[in-house]
């Protein structure tokens, strides 16, 4: 059952899909960075939201629902998008790549890294749009 995006229920079923996924876990296997989501009003999300993952070597070690930024001083990427783009990206109607070359969805931190890592952002992407099958 998938839960409704976004929620603290969804963010849980993506660290269990992150965690139980053979494909993510053998293309994620030398990923090491955190993230932080800002995720910015619009369309039916009326109020800022925050999510955290810690992602380290093809496992996601803990996630936290509506954290307050100042908890991760020193993320290794932050991401922000507005909801509707956001769930544009979950819902497949907008491909992550072009969202971060947009700037629909920003990205802080080592964009070099990022690069060398497309295909573990791809399939992190892939993950979270398995667990997304509602959204709000």
């Amino acid at each position: 059952m998938s839960n409704v995006f976004p929620s603290a229920e969804w963010l849980n079923e993506l660290k269990e899909k992150l965690n139980s996924d053979a494909k993510y876990s053998d293309i994620a296997k030398d990923w090491e960075g955190d993230l932080f989501f800002f995720i910015e009003p619009s369309g039916n999300l009326k109020e800022k939201l925050t999510f955290y993952l810690d992602l380290y070597h093809g496992t996601c070690r803990s996630v936290e629902y509506k954290p307050d930024a100042a908890d991760y001083p020193k993320p290794a990427f932050t991401l922000t998008a507005t909801y509707d783009d956001i769930t544009a990206v979950l819902t497949g109607k907008l491909n992550p790549m072009t969202a971060m070359m947009t700037m629909k969805l920003k990205v802080n931190g080592s964009m070099a890294y990022m690069m060398r890592n497309v295909p573990t952002v791809l399939d992190f992407v892939r993950c979270a749009q398995e667990v997304t099958k509602e959204i709000l």
